[in-house]
């Protein structure tokens, strides 16, 4: 990599030709030297997923843009074991996707999945998510500066960090604020329908409303105008129940 520039992944969940994931692109350009590895349609909700019993088809749409036919997961994946395997990125950057990725959404996301990918395979990895549909451009914004901060202040931790921002411009912006994820309600009722030959078919439901929410969620910081940063854990190991489970055995 030349000129100091910074080597940049960038992947998503809701597709190669997403406004989201460009519109990242295009604000770190000059900055950094960008790659997207991103799949050919939208896999929202796709979570961890990797794709074990077909191989990955992989099509350069354009210089430096490359569509695959598999999960946000396998795009990392691919990306950092393959493609860039020489010349591995500084930093692995997600979305910006299409709607938040608040409190409970971060199991199921494909954004968050393929910034964890990152992550689990050794670089600094930073999901970004707009809490709405219109106004990229701040998310995007936000994005750069982190990256700047980052250029010339690593990120203090090794954490993989959730950034979700409001749908706002960006001179609206109350500032930004470090959060605990959130948690909703059980999703709603799954809704009942069917298709034109009279076979039953099933909807999800839309999610719950917030259950936690309070100060220091990130629905609360969302909420008030802020930017949630969300530094988050992989080990999902409950250790202050350990003890008391090994008791639980031996009392058997």
């Amino acid at each position: 990599m030349s000129d100091n520039k910074l080597n940049i992944l960038i992947s998503n969940d809701d597709g190669v030709h997403a406004q989201g994931i460009h519109c990242l692109a295009d604000a770190l350009r000059d900055l950094a030297q960008v790659t997207i590895v991103a799949p050919d349609r939208n896999r929202s909700g796709a979570s961890n997923s990797l794709t074990l019993e077909q191989p990955l088809r992989v099509n350069q749409i354009a210089p430096q843009v490359y569509s695959v036919q598999g999960t946000p997961t396998d795009c990392v994946h691919f990306a950092l074991n393959e493609l860039m395997k020489d010349d591995l990125p500084d930093l692995v950057l997600t979305g910006v996707n299409h709607g938040a990725n608040l409190g409970d959404d971060v199991l199921y996301s494909g954004t968050v999945a393929a910034a964890m990918e990152g992550h689990f395979l050794g670089v600094q990895a930073i999901a970004f998510s707009l809490v709405g549909k219109h106004h990229f451009a701040t998310a995007a914004a936000i994005a750069r500066q982190l990256v700047e901060q980052h250029a010339i202040n690593p990120i203090p931790t090794n954490r993989l960090l959730n950034v979700n921002v409001p749908d706002v411009t960006l001179a609206k912006l109350k500032g930004t604020r470090v959060t605990r994820l959130g948690a909703r309600h059980h999703a709603e009722a799954m809704i009942k329908q069917q298709d034109p030959r009279g076979h039953d078919i099933y909807w999800l439901g839309p999610p719950g409303k917030e259950q936690d929410a309070g100060e220091g969620t990130d629905f609360y910081a969302i909420e008030q105008g802020f930017v949630s940063v969300t530094p988050l854990q992989v080990d999902l190991t409950a250790h202050e129940s350990i003890t008391s489970m090994d008791n639980w055995l031996k009392d058997k």
